[in-house]
């Protein structure tokens, strides 16, 4: 920390709460809503599937790239959300405050922008908002509690481990970039097989098929035939999803504490979590307990996909999925196993999962997750065995299924063996030394050569 004599947040920033909005202008153009769902746990912005709002959007409550907000509730216990801060990317043009959000208004004596923004992703900040969060089911925080948190005008050090981090976060934004364009690739190869049937039609039609080559080409039949889904590939099955599992079993959430019924230490990967492991980072997945013969049915492994089934709202439908590689899991310094909110499902073979991971993630995409929802209690959760039974895969031959993996797997692979996690890793051990002073860099970044290029 700054020699300087400490000062509190409330002698640099103001707070501009956002407002409610209509559901009906949901998805017209405008701005980005900002909302709890664009912060991730601890800090930092969380990307996802935006919607932008075509209502009413006062200038006050308009964020601009660079302008910083907060959470200033969290609707869970874990207080993960308590205080997070998120700052605007600079490739969304414009965001809308939500009831749920505050922006910070800069104002009094001067101080950098960046430097506020990183020191409210300290341990010690968050430690400050969860020792101060209050309520039963939904936990705040005061305004006045956030305003008093410790702050002071940054020294030419503070601001070159500001730099630094800044350096670190554009790497692992671009990163994750690659990794959605790997996603984009995988998708837009099942589409082009499983959905249009680009292949079988340009035969159809006498043509070779693009990008294909004669041996790849010709795995591939000439015709289609009718079935349940309409033209299918002459002599592929049509196949309910559940029979192509050996296993699946729901998941569980574990106990806080380590005791002799509970003695096997896991991480668990929630629902919330899949879009952050999709991309390639491991985000808090949260660690638990459970006990060694529960862990034996549950713990997943290379090939497994984790499918959420309960915790949507009526804006977001549960099915999300997350197909699992060796690099993802490796991540991990224990057993993974699904939340209480998900289950795991284990494919017939690897090949096949490879084509179910891809088949979860166009259905979401299309929407089609919808068909699935049971929203009678007021939450939407997803009917599994109805899915299951009647949700129809086509399953093309052996040749095609072994090329189709062998071909996707390394783009999936090659999203979870990123350096984004050992970059993240990397900005949680420097983080603490924006409070303590102790700026020497850790050994381990020295291997890393142009991080902030």
């Amino acid at each position: 920390m700054s020699s300087e004599a400490a000062l509190t947040l409330r002698g640099f920033v103001s707070l501009q709460r956002g407002t409610t909005y209509k559901g009906s202008l949901l998805g017209l153009p405008g701005p980005v809503l900002l909302g709890l769902a664009s912060i991730s746990p601890d800090g930092g912005f969380r990307r996802g599937a935006f919607k932008t709002y075509g209502g009413e959007s006062p200038a006050k409550i308009t964020l601009k790239p660079g302008d910083i907000y907060v959470s200033l509730k969290d609707v869970t216990q874990s207080g993960d959300l308590l205080g997070s801060v998120a700052r605007m990317p600079s490739d969304i043009d414009a965001g809308r405050l939500t009831q749920d959000t505050v922006k910070l208004e800069f104002h009094g004596q001067p101080i950098s922008k960046d430097f506020v923004y990183w020191l409210l992703r300290t341990p010690a900040y968050r430690e400050y908002c969860r020792a101060r969060g209050t309520g039963t089911t939904t936990l705040g925080l005061g305004r006045d509690d956030f305003l008093n948190f410790p702050v002071w005008v940054p020294s030419a050090a503070d601001l070159s481990l500001v730099e630094l981090l800044d350096g670190l976060d554009d790497r692992i934004a671009l990163l994750r970039e690659t990794n959605a364009t790997l996603e984009a690739i995988a998708q837009a190869l099942f589409k082009s097989w499983f959905v249009d049937f680009d292949p079988v039609r340009a035969k159809m039609e006498g043509r070779a098929p693009e990008s294909m080559d004669e041996t790849t080409a010709a795995l591939f039949p000439d015709g289609l035939e009718g079935s349940e889904l309409g033209l299918v590939p002459r002599g592929w099955r049509l196949v309910p999803f559940g029979q192509l599992l050996c296993h699946t079993i729901g998941g569980d959430w574990g106990s806080d504490v380590r005791d002799e019924k509970n003695d096997a230490r896991v991480a668990i990967i929630r629902g919330t979590d899949i879009p952050d492991l999709q991309s390639g980072a491991n985000n808090r997945v949260p660690v638990r307990y459970t006990s060694q013969k529960k862990l034996a049915t549950r713990r997943l492994r290379d090939g497994d996909i984790v499918l959420e089934v309960s915790g949507g709202s009526k804006d977001q439908p549960t099915g999300r999925a997350l197909y699992l590689t060796a690099g993802l899991l490796g991540q991990f310094d224990c057993p993974v196993e699904p939340a209480s909110f998900c289950r795991l499902l284990r494919p017939n073979t690897k090949d096949i999962g490879v084509l179910l991971g891809q088949h979860l993630t166009y259905i979401y995409a299309q929407g089609k997750t919808w068909e699935y929802q049971n929203q009678s209690t007021g939450i939407a959760n997803f009917q599994t065995t109805h899915f299951l039974e009647t949700e129809l895969v086509a399953v093309p031959g052996d040749d095609v299924l072994s090329l189709f993996a062998d071909t996707i797997r390394p783009m999936i692979d090659r999203a979870h063996l990123t350096q984004i996690q050992q970059l993240a890793t990397l900005r949680a051990t420097l983080l603490p030394r924006l409070i303590s002073g102790q700026l020497r860099l850790p050994d381990e970044l020295t291997n890393l050569p142009n991080i902030t290029n």
